[in-house]
């Protein structure tokens, strides 16, 4: 895998939680309104894509109040926002692939925003498939692998029905299929597992590493503009590893 490390990822993706939780919070909570409003009302239990996005609020460590009230919230509005799901491809520093997901009420300044960071920060903004063709939906839930027996939490996964399993570093992956991924994550939670993240996520088939030092300042800064910004929901890419 070219040095990738999943605990890199939500090694990341847990520091910018730690540093800049309410931004974290307010993009899960706009994932839950949506998912309310488009997914088949409050109940997550007719509602996948509801039940799907709770448990990656969980993840996130999302108070349970605060997954009740926007919850709530949105299924009592007959107006609000109306928000409109928009990817962006393109190519960062060395031509690594780049996939952003967003939520926006403003398509025009949410593109000239994208636009902006891969022109500044060394890459280009593409057209849409130009690098998706590289990457496959799964569902990826990753589990702290101290205190944990791998041969059990192994079995346990595959028994679930995932398709994939691996340890990582600090971190076991486990990887589903897209439809089976609500299947498998509620199964190991019967069974009491956790988890540091649980969410449907865009693998790619092949990791590319950056061995200039320059470019790599570039990537790590584009990623940080990217996370940082109020419409993006996620960010996937292939880079190969990231500077601990």
């Amino acid at each position: 895998m070219s040095g990738h490390s999943k605990w890199s990822t939500i090694k990341r993706k847990k520091e910018k939680t730690d540093s800049q939780r309410a931004k974290i919070f307010t993009k899960i909570g706009r994932e839950l309104a949506v998912a309310v409003k488009e997914g088949g009302g409050p109940d997550p239990a007719g509602n996948a894509k509801l039940k799907d996005a709770i448990a990656k609020a969980k993840a996130n460590n999302v108070p349970n109040e605060n997954i009740d009230r926007i919850i709530k919230k949105a299924a009592g509005e007959a107006g609000g926002a109306n928000y409109e799901a928009l990817t962006y491809e393109g190519y960062g520093p060395s031509g690594i692939a780049v996939i952003v997901e967003t939520l926006t009420e403003n398509r025009n300044r949410t593109a000239g925003e994208m636009r902006h960071y891969f022109d500044k920060y060394g890459g280009n903004l593409g057209q849409t498939g130009c690098v998706s063709f590289m990457f496959n939906k799964k569902g990826v839930l990753a589990v702290e692998a101290e205190g944990r027996d791998e041969d059990r939490l192994m079995e346990d996964a595959l028994e679930a029905g995932a398709s994939d399993f691996a340890a990582d570093g600090e971190v076991y992956a486990i990887t589903t299929e897209p439809e089976d991924f609500t299947a498998v994550r509620e199964a190991l939670e019967k069974k009491g597992y956790t988890f540091l993240s649980a969410e449907l996520e865009m693998v790619p088939d092949l990791y590319n590493d950056i061995t200039e030092p320059e470019a790599v300042v570039k990537m790590e800064k584009l990623l940080d503009m990217l996370e940082d910004n109020d419409d993006v929901q996620n960010v996937w890419h292939n880079w190969g590893g990231l500077r601990d």
